[in-house]
C-alpha cells in the first residue's frame, strides 16, 4: 500500500462552517479533488460528521470513474459507538461515497464511556463483512491507540491527530511509536487552519468561520506567532516557495506521517501538492522546530475570556 505524502482534507466539502458557499461545494470540491488524482495524489479524508454526510457524497461523485486512484478514508463519529451501532454507520458511510470498500474506517474521537472493546467488535465485523479494509483512529493519545490495538488483535493502521508547527505534541511519542510499528500518523491541520500560511497578523485576523473559534488566531497569539511566520517566510524564499509549503514539508519529513491539508480552490490544492517536492535541510528543519518550540499560545481556559470578548457585540 502506497499512499500520497500530501492527502486531500474534505472538512470543508458541504459544511457551512468554512462559509466557501454552495457554489464551492457543487462545484470547486469536486474539481480539487479531480485535480488532486491528476497530480498522483490518492488519499482522501472525509467524515460522517462532515456537512452530515454531505462531504462523503461529494467525494463520492467526483471519484465516481476514479475509485481505482484513490485510497478514501472517513470516520464513525463515536455516538453511542456499540458494535452494531458502528457496523450500521459503517454501512451508511460506504453508501454515501457509493464504494464497494472503505480502503480506512477511523473512530473520530475517543468515546470513554462505551469500552474500546465494544468499539473495536464493530470494526472487526465491518472488516469480516469487506465493508472496510483497514481500520483507524482518530484524535487518540499513544494509550488509547494501543488499547484500541489490544482491542482489535491486529494492526490499527493510523491514527489522525492535529499535527503541525504550531502543534507538535504528536511528535514526543505518536511520531516515533508509528515509525518502530509500521504505523501511520495522519496530521490533519498541519497549516494550523492557515496560521502558519503568513497571511494573517495581529491586524488582520479572519473573523469568521471555523477560525473565529481558534484561539490561535486571537490578535496576541498571532503577534506570538510572528517569529515563527518570519521563519517560515526567509526558508520559504530561499526554495522559490511559500511559507505554507514549507510548513507543510516540515510535517511529511516525519517519519511515517501524512498531512491531508484543506484546500478552498483548486490553485491551492496544486500548491499543498508541490509541498511534497520541497526538500528541506537538516539546518533548516532544525531552525524551524527550534523557533517553534517559542512559541506559547494563549489558550484553554486562559483563552476563553479573549475568545468571548471577540465574539460578544457588547
Amino acid at each position: 500500500m502506497r499512499l500520497s505524502a500530501i492527502g486531500v482534507g474534505a472538512w470543508q466539502f458541504g459544511s457551512r462552517s468554512w462559509g466557501y458557499g454552495e457554489g464551492y461545494a457543487d462545484g470547486e470540491a469536486g474539481r480539487i479533488v479531480g485535480r488532486a488524482l491528476d497530480l498522483g495524489i490518492n488519499l482522501l479524508d472525509t467524515a460522517e460528521i462532515y456537512g452530515l454526510g454531505r462531504s462523503e457524497r461529494i467525494v463520492g461523485r467526483a471519484i465516481a470513474g476514479r475509485r481505482h486512484e484513490v485510497f478514501v478514508a472517513t470516520k464513525v463519529l463515536p455516538v453511542l459507538p456499540v458494535a452494531p451501532m458502528v457496523e450500521r454507520r459503517g454501512r451508511a458511510s460506504r453508501a454515501r461515497l457509493g464504494i464497494d470498500v472503505i480502503d480506512l474506517y477511523q473512530i473520530h474521537q475517543p468515546n470513554p464511556g462505551v469500552p474500546i472493546s465494544m468499539q473495536m467488535d464493530g470494526m472487526r465485523r465491518l472488516v469480516t463483512a469487506r465493508i472496510v479494509e483497514h481500520v483507524g483512529v482518530s484524535n487518540f493519545s499513544l494509550a488509547r491507540w494501543q488499547a484500541a490495538e489490544a482491542a482489535y488483535g491486529g494492526p490499527v493502521l493510523s491514527n489522525q491527530v492535529r499535527f503541525s508547527l504550531v502543534d507538535r505534541r504528536p511528535h514526543a511519542d505518536l511520531v516515533p511509536w508509528a515509525a518502530a510499528h509500521d504505523r501511520l500518523v495522519i496530521a490533519y491541520s498541519p497549516l494550523g487552519q492557515g496560521l502558519l500560511s503568513g497571511r494573517y497578523d495581529a491586524d488582520h485576523a479572519p473573523t469568521d468561520g471555523v477560525r473565529s473559534t481558534n484561539p490561535h488566531f486571537l490578535p496576541e497569539n498571532l503577534a506570538r506567532a510572528q517569529p515563527l511566520i518570519a521563519s517560515l517566510r526567509s526558508i520559504a524564499a530561499g526554495h522559490d516557495a511559500t511559507p505554507a509549503q514549507v510548513a507543510l514539508a516540515w510535517v511529511i519529513r516525519r517519519p511515517n506521517v501524512v498531512a491531508i491539508p484543506g484546500a478552498s480552490s483548486v490553485a491551492q490544492l496544486e500548491h499543498n501538492a508541490a509541498a511534497a517536492d520541497l526538500e528541506l535541510s537538516d539546518e533548516e528543519d532544525r531552525e524551524l522546530t527550534s523557533v517553534a518550540e517559542g512559541y506559547h499560545p494563549v489558550e484553554g481556559l486562559a483563552a476563553l475570556p479573549r475568545m468571548l470578548r471577540r465574539r460578544l457585540p457588547f
